[in-house]
């Protein structure tokens, strides 16, 4: 009988299906493992089996042999990942706003594959795209691949940026507005952070000669550029995470020393805010009193307003009056 093709695949053909239809709780027989190489036309005896199993453990691959009432079985034990895992995996997919319904489905399923076929219906259980907000910018996914291409060459990067714009008169009632008239913004990208369910891409301009930062999915037509980055010094000094934390949901401000009053209950949110390393001193028993860099934006006054009467913005006093200023803005609306 003439060989299959396939023939010579036999090892990789055994190696996926143990790992496509075996686990703890699901085992196959010598006997169902010969037939299921059959399926991809491929004849093998039980003796070639065993060495081909011998040689995949060899490999690395975690194959046991176990006896219950069916008989005996071979299984694969351990997997590159583990369950829990890969549930995990999929959780920060489904619930990541910056992947689109369908990148986040692709990746879903690519999650799944790490499984076996068994296991793989627990993660299906889990995987919903609910109606949340979800980005509509497709591109993101391999924005983020260029942007850490850049980072890695040590290059500029060039692309247009947009925000959405409400249009009435058009088709479409929402539409892009370009920045800077459509023009190329070109910026030395030197990090990437995740903040407030967004991915922003932290650089420096070399026109400005400053900081700024960009949310990922509203840039588009991103290239790597053969230009060299600038701004290294300013970033060698830059604290990301110090960066991260005064810079609220990445709305841009003036720089301001704050000092904020608290309740003693609103110290977790403090220190999920501003970090452990905080400057903090009791005002009394019931208060304590925090000083930090923060950006002084409507997003940092609009937190301020959400922790209600639990917390007191004390100084500066321009803070104070923008504070004052946003509250009866708002209370103008309802009067």
């Amino acid at each position: 009988m003439a060989k299959s093709t396939n023939q010579k695949l036999k090892i990789l053909y055994l190696m996926k299906i143990l790992l496509d239809r075996t686990d703890e709780e699901h085992r196959m027989s010598l006997k169902e493992i010969i037939a299921s190489l059959g399926e991809y036309d491929i004849a093998a005896e039980r003796k070639s089996v065993y060495d081909d199993m011998e040689a995949l453990k060899a490999y690395g691959v975690d194959i046991e042999g176990a006896k219950d009432k069916t008989g005996y079985g071979y299984y694969v034990n351990s997997r590159l990942f583990e369950m829990p895992e890969l549930k995990l995996l999929v959780d920060v997919v489904q619930s990541s706003k910056f992947i689109t319904y369908k990148k986040s489905e692709q990746l879903i399923k690519k999650v799944e594959s790490l499984a076996s076929n068994h296991d793989a219906h627990l993660l299906q259980r889990q995987v919903y795209v609910s109606k949340r907000i979800k980005t509509m910018n497709e591109s993101i996914y391999y924005n983020v691949d260029k942007i850490h291409t850049a980072i890695s060459e040590g290059k500029k990067i060039s692309f247009l940026y947009f925000e959405w714009q409400v249009n009435f008169e058009g088709k479409e009632k929402i539409k892009k507005n370009y920045k800077k008239a459509g023009a190329r913004y070109l910026i030395s990208p030197w990090s990437l952070t995740w903040d407030n369910e967004n991915y922003y891409m932290i650089g420096f301009d070399s026109e400005s000669d400053c900081i700024k930062h960009y949310r990922v999915d509203k840039m588009l037509e991103i290239r790597v550029e053969d230009a060299l980055r600038d701004g290294r010094e300013t970033f060698e000094k830059l604290d990301m995470a110090a960066y991260s934390q005064k810079v609220f949901g990445m709305f841009g401000g003036i720089e301001e020393m704050v000092s904020l009053k608290f309740a003693n209950h609103l110290i977790g949110v403090v220190m999920d805010r501003f970090g452990a390393d905080v400057f903090l001193r009791k005002e009394d028993t019931h208060h304590f009193v925090v000083t930090a860099k923060v950006e002084n934006s409507p997003q940092f006054l609009a937190w301020v307003f959400a922790l209600g009467a639990g917390v007191e913005i004390l100084s500066p006093i321009n803070v104070k009056q923008d504070f004052i200023h946003m509250i009866e803005s708002a209370k103008k609306l309802y009067e």
